[in-house]
């Protein structure tokens, strides 16, 4: 991964790429002139492209519905999974009582279970913000758990010779250790949160992106579902690449090519 400010490492990364997808937009749009494909079933780019414009004045406030859900499911994700991480970290009693019930719920699909989070917590965007929290908490205790868990014994058996308290081992060897696991999890739980925020708002919702998919579905407006789609992966990418900059201005310490390695 290229770092910040590196225009030119981003073009050689992401260059061929970028020639690949114009390739394939101008076969499809090719493709479906000549073969005379219909509209409800596959638009062309060019008819996704003029449908996008004429959603531009709605837009926004879906974009905007969609996206307060997705970063506060993240957040909230956050919150809750990094304490719990620590504390089984540091209580197997903890890992024995947590871990069971933890693989129990992931277990579970979260289309399942929003039913039921909306009928407890009502319509509207808290629900939506709790729906993704729990599409994203998982990836996020387990990769910092065993990011934790992966301080070599002999520096762990160094810091005990030397008298260090658990504190300061935690804040200067545990921590800056599973930061690249941390964040390798923040990546996944990203993009996850974007899944349930959908998620979310297919069930139960009169705003947002998921809403803006179901009403086009219904409307048989296929170039419409294909421009919400464009926009939803945009914003993934986007909130993907947000947490990689984050890493880079917080664990500069590390190589890129490091980066990635972790439990999930």
């Amino acid at each position: 991964m290229p770092k910040i400010g590196n225009f030119g490492g981003w073009i050689r990364e992401y260059g061929p790429t970028i020639v690949i997808l114009v390739v394939i937009v101008i076969a499809w749009e090719i493709g479906c002139d000549l073969a005379k494909v219909p509209v409800w079933l596959l638009p062309a780019p060019s008819r996704i492209w003029t449908e996008t414009l004429q959603l531009l004045p709605v837009l926004p406030g879906h974009i905007y519905a969609t996206l307060t859900s997705i970063v506060g499911g993240f957040l909230v994700a956050v919150v809750a999974a990094v304490p719990l991480a620590i504390a089984v970290v540091y209580s197997p009693f903890l890992r024995r009582v947590v871990y069971p019930p933890l693989l129990m719920f992931q277990s579970v699909p979260k289309v399942a279970i929003a039913p039921l989070l909306l009928m407890w917590l009502g319509y509207g965007l808290q629900s939506n913000i709790v729906i993704a929290a729990t599409v994203a908490f998982f990836p996020i205790v387990v990769n910092t758990a065993t990011g934790l868990e992966a301080v070599e014994s002999e520096l762990l058996d160094l810091t005990r010779s030397f008298g260090a308290a658990k504190p300061k081992v935690f804040w200067k060897l545990r921590l800056p250790w599973a930061m690249p696991y941390f964040f390798s999890s923040l990546k996944v739980a990203i993009t996850f949160a974007v899944i349930g925020a959908v998620v979310a708002e297919f069930i139960g919702s009169d705003k947002g992106l998921g809403y803006l998919i179901l009403a086009s579905s219904g409307a048989m407006n296929t170039a419409a579902m294909f421009s919400v789609l464009v926009i939803l992966s945009v914003i993934g990418i986007l909130c993907f690449y947000a947490v990689i900059v984050c890493e880079q201005l917080l664990c500069p310490w590390y190589l890129p090519g490091q980066q990635d390695k972790g439990g999930i």
